[in-house]
């Protein structure tokens, strides 16, 4: 992973473009957008090494898009739980890396108002 510095933040004006291209355009089975708990994510990332977090983009079953959320190291490396029980981690013993999924999507759940949605 580069160690070079990315300038996350972009304005209102920026983001209302970009979600407003999107959802003029927005394939069916995608969310306008997804919440995810505060305690949820700051558990995500509380796990030791995690510099960043990652969003991948899954399908369930019945077709719909969803955000899978990791933490990632400062290397770039996924900090990911053992696919099983027996398989050992590099977490301490009692920490376990959490993967994230499960949100509030809209469509059905949507912002009660928001410039982001048009």
């Amino acid at each position: 992973m580069q160690n070079n510095s990315i300038q996350h933040s972009i304005s209102l004006t920026e983001a209302i473009r970009l979600t407003s291209h999107f959802q003029a355009d927005r394939p069916a089975d995608m969310p306008i957008c997804e919440t995810f708990e505060k305690a949820s994510v700051l558990a995500m990332l509380a796990v030791e090494g995690a510099a960043q977090f990652r969003i991948y983009y899954g399908k369930k079953e019945n077709g719909d898009v969803c955000a899978v959320l990791v933490a990632v190291d400062a290397a770039g490396y996924d900090i990911l739980p053992p696919v099983s029980k027996t398989e050992p981690n590099n977490l301490g013993e009692e920490e376990e890396a959490i993967v994230l999924e499960n949100s509030y999507k809209c469509p059905h759940t949507c912002p009660p108002e928001s410039p982001l949605i048009p």
